[in-house]
């Protein structure tokens, strides 16, 4: 009964769109680029890829903030002289920004007046930043100004030399602005989060000096005192808790949320993988010690088995290893979404929502993995210091479910973007042959129904575009490179066509494999194939040369006939 109130109590305040970010630092990766990652998960988002081109503007000009959920406009800000080339959420300067939304404490989740919401300040932040602190500093100016018309959300900031989690909330009814708190992610380092604020204690600074490097953390001056003047926490200012006081921990925050975070961190790092507690953490099961897991006392009763913020790698981490992390659906662990009789007969790692639900007065729950069936879109933003900024900024990006998404390269500094992502081309209610969401959902769809049959041609096809792209970009990056020293604008427009033909071409393919997919895999059969083409039996009429019948399995076939009596039954000797 205890576990059924904590799941009820997560339903009154889990955030209605839920995503994941994954954070590496410059020495955590095995070619020195600061990585983020960010999967834009929601029922209603359509998966396309922002263009915002370098601009400059005139005192008095105006800047329209439109919600990033429901596309509702929210008002008007004065625009700054010059805003900066954004692709995605990364911009010219390798900034890039993601974020996952933590809701936070009731009373804290709408703002009377506030202009911004967390979308348009991300936006704002890459058209405005050139480093990851100033992003921070974008931020905190703006809902100053403005308020903040979001509930809590934490981002993800970096650059070219370091990474942030950044956690803010809103405060609520009783003044304008939010309260926030930022830390760098040490240098050799990763983190991620997830639904759930990680930043837990922080060394409180008398000032926020935007331009010391060897400042670490940066925060509202009113985290805490803000906190204690309205009742949400009455201990010492040394041992309070952003996450604990804002967004307290519960078992959702564990099991829906920080779980994703614990399964890449376990899938880098054997102390994870091999410590029981986090195990039983990610399963929902919290503790209130006395004392945290490093022996500092606990008085104020937080939860003490939590995971770290941040952990080092048992070695230097590469970008495909990053996308796989985006792709995990819990494989291998207790919480394996490709077990049990809800995987249906194919295996397939996806529940369809709700993710709770009551049978005969007891509450159950689907798992939350971080590959999931309703996201709109998804990234990872490499940002290489050795390289000029016009070439060192990458934004990988993907749409639909990361699991069978291909991670197409979007150079930052272009000034085009392929029309199949474009926010023209189709919509959630409307379809387009020539949109990457379609075509991406098409095969992701088909993939669902035979999950262990069509996904490893899926993965097989995945790879060999990724590894091909991987591999093209470092001549690409090597040309560039050759026309910046003669022409700036001729090798802008080199990474342009290369990213806009890049990702035309890939739609394209993508529509053709899922011709081949479902002709192959049609009515519960499997035709005879190499190469993704489907074979002929030799008499050049279009007849497969070979069709076979998968069948269920035998765990599953007994699944079939349990409680059916003898109306299955054949008599013997008859099949």
């Amino acid at each position: 009964m205890l576990r059924i109130t904590i799941i009820l109590l997560f339903l009154s305040i889990a955030p209605a769109f839920a995503c994941t970010n994954l954070i590496v630092t410059k020495s955590a990766s095995k070619d020195g680029s600061v990585m983020i990652t960010y999967a834009a998960d929601s029922h209603r988002r359509y998966g396309y890829l922002f263009y915002h081109p370098a601009a400059d503007h005139k005192p008095g000009d105006m800047v329209d903030l439109i919600h990033y959920e429901n596309g509702k406009w929210l008002g008007q800000i004065p625009e700054v002289a010059h805003t900066y080339n954004v692709v995605g959420l990364m911009n010219e300067h390798q900034v890039a920004i993601g974020e996952t939304t933590f809701g936070g404490l009731d009373s804290l989740q709408n703002q009377p007046g506030a202009l911004p919401d967390y979308g348009s300040l991300m936006k704002l932040a890459l058209q405005r930043a050139k480093t990851a602190r100033e992003a921070i500093q974008v931020i905190a100016e703006l809902v100053e100004k403005y308020g903040y018309a979001s509930s809590g959300e934490s981002f993800s900031i970096s650059d070219k030399n370091e990474a942030w989690i950044m956690e803010i909330i809103g405060k609520g009814k009783y003044e304008k602005g939010a309260v926030w708190v930022a830390m760098r992610i040490p240098d050799g380092y990763v983190s991620g989060h997830a639904n759930q604020a990680r930043i837990t204690t922080f060394a409180f600074q008398k000032k926020n000096d935007w331009s010391n490097l060897k400042q670490e953390v940066y925060h509202s001056p009113d985290v805490i005192s803000f906190a204690k003047a309205h009742g949400f926490y009455k201990g010492t200012d040394a041992t309070f808790s952003f996450s604990d006081v804002y967004n307290p921990i519960n078992f959702g925050g564990a099991r829906f949320c920080d779980a994703r975070v614990w399964s890449f961190f376990r899938s880098i790092n054997s102390e994870i993988r091999n410590n029981i507690s986090y195990t039983n953490y990610a399963l929902g099961n919290i503790v209130y010690g006395s004392t945290f897991a490093d022996g500092t006392a606990n008085p104020n009763s937080f939860a003490s088995n939590r995971l770290p913020l941040w952990i080092k790698a048992d070695a230097p981490i590469d970008i495909q290893q990053v996308m796989a992390a985006m792709r995990n659906h819990f494989e291998d662990t207790p919480l394996d979404m490709r077990d049990g009789i809800g995987a249906g007969p194919w295996h397939c790692p996806y529940r369809w929502r709700p993710m709770t639900f009551e049978i005969d007065s007891v509450n159950y729950i689907h798992e939350r993995a971080i590959a999931t069936q309703q996201t709109g879109y998804s990234f990872v933003a490499q940002s290489r210091s050795w390289l000029d900024d016009l070439v060192g900024g990458i934004f990988w990006f993907g749409v639909d479910d990361a699991d069978a998404c291909v991670y197409a390269p979007m150079y930052t500094s272009i000034s085009k973007i392929p029309s199949s992502y474009a926010f023209e081309t189709g919509s959630m209610i409307e379809w387009n042959d020539s949109s990457a969401f379609w075509a991406f959902n098409m095969v992701t769809n088909w993939c669902y129904t035979r999950y262990d049959l069509i996904h490893p041609e899926v993965e097989k096809y995945q790879s060999e575009l990724e590894n091909g792209f991987l591999k093209k970009v470092s001549e690409i990056d090597a040309a560039a490179v050759e026309l910046l020293k003669t022409d700036r604008s001729k090798a802008q427009q080199y990474l342009t066509n290369y990213s806009v033909t890049t990702g035309n071409q890939l739609v394209q393919d993508w529509k053709a494999f899922f011709q081949y997919l479902f002709m192959k895999y049609m009515d519960g059969n499997m035709k005879e194939s190499a190469d993704r083409k489907l074979l002929d039996n030799g008499n050049d009429k279009g007849i497969p040369k070979k069709v076979t019948h998968p069948g269920y399995s035998e765990e599953w076939l007994r699944l079939m006939m349990m409680n059916t009596g003898f109306r299955y039954l054949a008599p013997e000797g008859e099949h």
